[in-house]
């Protein structure tokens, strides 16, 4: 098949590029820095340079595929992220359809079955929205849990003043943690089995464990004894101005710690009879590797 991939240098695309490479499927690379792709190109796949906000450039990358891989990036660069969700996902959908492409697997998150009072997850369910738009097309979404990955921006502070939390609210409510790899090898299921569930968005779940427990093993990796600390919206705040994050990066951080205290993202997954089958890295798995970058900062 033809694999047109976007956001090829992530930790979710490179893997997923790499694993069909390796299928023998013709992969096309979207990028921005030839150098970050190399080691993709070098192994096979087509490059094309350019941004995803750029709808004629997309409409030109997508020519020729038989399925396309869309995901947004975090938009550190613009304050309005509900808008920029619309833009690119508009521009997605205008290009596929263009190409009269039959098959996208969209990489979204959890909390996107909703479009109102969720901050800036709803630039994501905003790419939900415009790629529903598309007749004649199968459409699969993957919503991906909270990234293990997440958790290492808090070596610094675990470092400096000995604790890990934030204002996600209680430390015994549950959360749905997902591997990077994990995505990455659904992702190469949902592109090429013919029958993978469509009609409903796929939860990517790898773990379902409290903040508790995430203290408790990432503690015992680094041997330390660690308690999940709960923040106050104010005290996180502060502690964002102290680490000199501009005042739209600390508002959507706040707005999606308070999505994940009340239950709002999660919500639509709990409520769901049938769940996807769990990922293969568990919590443990990733306590390790937290403890290898903590040990190696």
């Amino acid at each position: 098949m033809k694999i047109t991939l976007t956001g090829a240098a992530g930790n979710i695309t490179k893997p997923l590029a790499e694993k069909l490479l390796a299928a023998g499927h013709q992969v096309t690379v979207i990028g921005r820095n030839a150098e970050n792709l190399k080691t993709l190109t070098d192994k096979g796949a087509t490059l094309k340079i350019g941004s995803i906000e750029d709808a004629a450039f997309l409409k030109e990358a997508f020519k020729g595929a038989d399925v396309v891989y869309t995901m947004i990036p975090a938009p550190y660069h613009r304050p309005d992220w509900v808008a920029y969700g619309e833009l690119i996902g508009e521009n997605y959908k205008n290009a596929i359809a263009s190409n009269s492409i039959k098959k996208v697997v969209n990489l979204s998150t959890y909390g996107a079955h909703k479009l109102e009072g969720i901050g800036a997850i709803n630039s994501i369910g905003q790419l939900e929205k415009s790629l529903n738009k598309l007749n004649d097309t199968e459409v699969i979404h993957l919503r991906a849990g909270y990234f293990y990955s997440n958790l290492l921006r808090q070596i610094d502070t675990l470092k400096a003043i000995g604790i890990l939390g934030a204002n996600y609210g209680s430390p015994d409510g549950k959360m749905i943690f997902v591997h990077t790899q994990d995505i990455a090898d659904v992702a190469f299921e949902a592109i090429t089995n013919s029958s993978f569930p469509s009609k409903e968005p796929y939860y990517v779940v790898s773990d379902i464990r409290s903040w508790n427990e995430v203290a408790e093993l990432i503690g015992k990796a680094i041997g330390k004894e660690l308690n999940w600390t709960v923040f106050s919206d104010e005290q996180f705040e502060a502690g964002g101005k102290q680490a000199g994050f501009p005042d739209f990066i600390i508002a959507v951080l706040l707005e999606i710690g308070q999505g994940i205290a009340s239950g709002k993202f999660t919500e639509h997954y709990f409520s769901l009879s049938t769940k996807s089958t769990l990922g293969k890295t568990k919590l443990e798995d990733f306590a390790r590797e937290f403890a290898a970058a903590y040990n190696a900062n």
